[in-house]
């Protein structure tokens, strides 16, 4: 998700290193473009997030002018409206040479029909800039185009979205009462984050039935994770709400808890996680599978070898231990590589409902007066599955309903202990 909670922006330019996020994208200080997985600066990462080791290519760019292109259609268009245009509204002015140049290169992202494919001119690039570096604030969800539609992936645990009522699945038809058709994750991004103290309103649309939303923008600041114990038989929870920096460490400290509780029923709970860093969801597969075994795989499309990322084998898993994965449409990107990890490596049963489908990767190109984020590769299951469009398809298909009980227990999550203490 850039993403987003990942790793300070500025900390990456500094160590000269990428950073990614995958799927979700903006910042979980604001609402995440979901799926703006991202490299930024020189070199690859070991330690990135969910996007791409590409490094940032910037003045190396290869500027030959392509010899199977025609542009002659260009330059009539263009030399067309140098000689016809004439200005209508008092308050239009001329568009200068440059500003025509980079709505040209705007509309040549366009056209390749991807949402993740975009062209930020400069004050857009420096305002993306100031999203993956965290100085702003939001309302705390995901968001991506989904069926030519923004839709939210998730709100966050905690946040004025969550507070307000939205949900996953909704789809936003309206920011501050102008259309989002056609509007890219990142345009809707910019749009929906502010000052802190100010309000946004977001019309939705779910179930067929329109919804207003006025959100107070706040920092976000999210729970990473959370536990409980099943009392009556001893399944152990582990919520995790993203995929940080901090994630695998918070992971590490949860599961010694988890060891020592001496329980052999353990839920993995990725519902409403959007997703973030790649080598989070690594280490934590490491966890449950044998060193060596395919994660997930990073698939190029033949325009240079693909990266297989594979388990560091940890082995700490306490002997019998049974495993569910609760998913939901609001799990995404690196939740969907952990799933479909577990998943296809039959380490765990997962539950819930079909994940969102976010699997492809970005990076960011800076051209000098602006910066194209251009989808550079696709992610692969152990299976060979495309999480992109697709998602991961639960073992178990179970929509979600809270029990009217004092506990309040909800289905999929009554289901899973179920499971780990029936195995059907």
């Amino acid at each position: 998700m850039v993403h987003y909670p990942d790793m300070d922006a500025k900390e990456a330019y500094e160590r000269g290193r990428a950073i990614a996020a995958r799927g979700i994208s903006i910042a979980l200080i604001a609402v995440f473009a979901f799926g703006a997985g991202l490299a930024v600066a020189g070199g690859s990462s070991s330690a990135a997030a969910v996007v791409s080791h590409i490094p940032l290519i910037g003045d190396g760019l290869d500027a030959t002018p392509a010899s199977n292109v025609e542009l002659a259609d260009f330059w009539k268009a263009w030399n067309a409206l140098e000689a016809n245009y004439v200005i209508t509204h008092a308050s239009s002015t001329l568009p200068s040479a440059r500003d025509r140049v980079l709505g040209a290169i705007a509309g040549l992202a366009s056209s390749y029909n991807d949402p993740y494919t975009v062209f930020f001119p400069p004050k857009e690039a420096k305002e993306f800039a100031d999203t993956i570096s965290g100085s702003f604030a939001g309302v705390g969800m995901e968001i991506d185009v989904k069926d030519g539609v923004l839709t939210v992936v998730a709100p966050l645990k905690g946040t004025p979205a969550e507070d307000a009522g939205v949900k996953a699945g909704d789809q936003i038809i309206a920011i501050d009462g102008k259309s989002t058709d056609g509007l890219s994750t990142d345009k809707a991004v910019s749009q929906i984050r502010g000052a802190i103290g100010t309000t946004v309103d977001l019309s939705i649309i779910r179930d067929g039935k329109a919804l207003d939303f006025k959100i107070t923008r706040q920092t976000i600041q999210v729970p990473e994770t959370d536990e409980s114990v099943d009392e009556a038989t001893g399944a152990y929870r582990i919520a995790l709400y993203e995929f940080t920096s901090n994630s695998a460490d918070l992971f590490a400290q949860a599961f010694s808890r988890f060891q020592a509780s001496g329980s052999q029923k353990l839920i993995i709970d990725l519902r409403g996680n959007p997703g973030g860093y790649l080598d989070a969801a690594v280490d934590i597969a490491s966890h449950f599978l044998p060193k060596g075994a395919k994660i997930v795989t990073e698939d190029f499309g033949g325009k240079e070898d693909n990266v297989v990322h594979t388990s560091y084998g940890y082995a700490d898993l306490p002997k019998g231990t049974k495993i569910v994965v609760l998913v939901d449409v609001g799990s995404a990107s690196a939740s969907e590589i952990l799933a479909g990890a577990l998943q296809d490596n039959k380490a765990a049963t997962v539950i819930g409902t079909q994940t969102f489908g976010k699997g492809s990767v970005q990076t960011l190109i800076d051209l000098g007066g602006g910066s194209l984020k251009v989808t550079v590769a696709r992610w692969i299951t152990p299976a060979g599955h495309w999480i992109m469009g697709n998602g991961v398809t639960p073992d178990i298909k179970v929509e979600y309903k809270k029990a009217d009980t004092p506990k309040g227990n909800d289905s999929q999550m009554t289901r899973a202990i179920q499971f780990l203490t029936t195995g059907k």
